[in-house]
């Protein structure tokens, strides 16, 4: 009985088009901005017109409504390489918000982390001497701001015992945080197999920090920290030649190629880039930083449904009435370009019909909105009324007319 149904949106004076998708017919919105106002289909958009990058991977969004306003291969797998740190930053933001460690927890400098991730490495380290305890606090500190692969790998022997325990700490956060695809094998994006990401998972996850740990963001705008007498400047070159930037992390492996999780903040604005791949460090700086600036000088924020607004309805099987209302908790927000000649359609999107009863509230679906063949932005549904059982009659009607649309489908996807 479960499928993609129809959806009844709220038009609030917009046009309505009828997108075919798997063979199911949903109602969806065209919104057209400014004096292009005009229906549209997904399957006939072209991508991300009027802008290119040479980067193998990349993606631009708007940190707020998290709107996406360019990709380009954004979920194809590469190393992250040192841009994973994000996650074991993340790891230990999560810890010390939670109560389960302390930012003056101290943690001893293993041979183990010493060797392969300090002096004797020859990488990015914070030089923390061998044997040394180094508190939570000064670890973080080296792992952001210098990239400190001995840094993530004391946080990693101290809080899990070894890496290889730590990095599946990391695989189920990521899980928790909706990154379905991310995978990790050791603390510090050094060559391991398992470490792969996709440059919209690390947006992702970019946006997750800033919001959600501000007091640890600032971390990633420090020019500079010293540790062992020894002075290092942050490596992100964004901090000194963009206006506003103020994160995030830049990663380098020989399997991964350059990339950059960077961030600023114009007239009230956060864009969040990620890119991946490139074969040269100053390209992967040019490129992030004209992502970005293309961004901004091109993008203005729209609000298309206030929050707890109705957006639509959803069809209710077994209910005392038919249809249930929906509302977005949060203003549901996209990006747009400035010069209106975006069209974007939005879409309800449920498995359904939903059965009956139906608690206030409750989660029923999302609503997407598609700028050409890309989704800029994706709010969840709740409804905003109960739905009760309904009659033995109601039940049976409902039945009845699910079944004939069971018999329709087969049909159509016989022909």
């Amino acid at each position: 009985m479960a499928g993609e149904r129809f959806a009844r949106i709220a038009t609030a004076g917009r046009c309505i088009s009828r997108i075919f998708i798997a063979g199911a017919v949903v109602f969806g919105l065209s919104l057209g901005i400014g004096a292009h106002a005009a229906n549209n289909s997904v399957q006939g958009a072209k991508k991300d017109e009027g802008y290119s990058t040479e980067a193998p991977t990349a993606i631009l969004i708007e940190a707020s409504s998290g709107s996406v306003l360019f990709e380009k291969n954004a979920d194809e797998l590469r190393a992250p390489s040192s841009m994973m740190k994000l996650m074991t930053a993340e790891v230990v933001f999560h810890m010390v918000k939670q109560g389960e460690l302390k930012l003056t927890d101290e943690f001893k400098v293993s041979e183990n982390s010493w060797r392969k991730g300090g002096a004797p490495a020859g990488g990015s380290t914070m030089f923390a001497a061998i044997h040394s305890s180094v508190s939570v606090d000064d670890l973080l500190h080296g792992a952001i701001i210098q990239s400190g692969n001995d840094s993530c790998m004391v946080l990693a022997e101290g809080i899990a015992g070894n890496e290889t325990s730590f990095a599946e700490m990391m695989t189920k956060r990521a899980r928790e945080l909706g990154l379905t695809r991310s995978t990790f094998g050791n603390s510090t994006g050094l060559p391991n197999p398992d470490n792969k990401m996709t440059v919209r998972e690390l947006s992702m996850l970019a946006r997750h920090i800033i919001q959600t740990y501000p007091e640890f963001y600032k971390l990633f705008s420090q020019q500079e920290f010293t540790w062992n007498k020894i002075r290092q400047q942050n490596r992100n070159p964004l901090l000194k030649s963009l206006d506003g930037a103020d994160g995030l992390k830049t990663g380098y492996t020989k399997e991964g190629g350059y990339g950059m999780v960077g961030s600023a903040v114009q007239n009230g604005t956060r864009l969040i880039v990620a890119i991946n791949g490139l074969e040269d460090k100053d390209d992967r700086a040019a490129e992030a930083k004209k992502l970005l600036e293309w961004g901004f000088r091109n993008f203005e924020t729209r609000t298309l449904f206030a929050a707890k607004s109705p957006v639509g309805s959803a069809k209710v099987f077994g209910g005392n009435q038919r249809w249930v209302r929906l509302t977005t908790a949060e203003p549901v927000r996209v990006m747009v370009q400035k010069n209106g000649n975006d069209r974007l359609i939005a879409r309800i999107v449920y498995d359904g019909p939903v059965r009956a009863p139906i608690e206030q509230g409750q989660r029923i679906g999302a609503i997407k909105v598609w700028r050409g063949a890309n989704v800029a932005v994706e709010e969840p549904l709740y409804a905003s009324d109960a739905v009760t059982t309904g009659t033995t009659m109601q039940r049976a009607i409902d039945g009845a007319s699910e079944l004939m649309i069971g018999m329709f489908r087969a049909g159509i996807e016989k022909l």
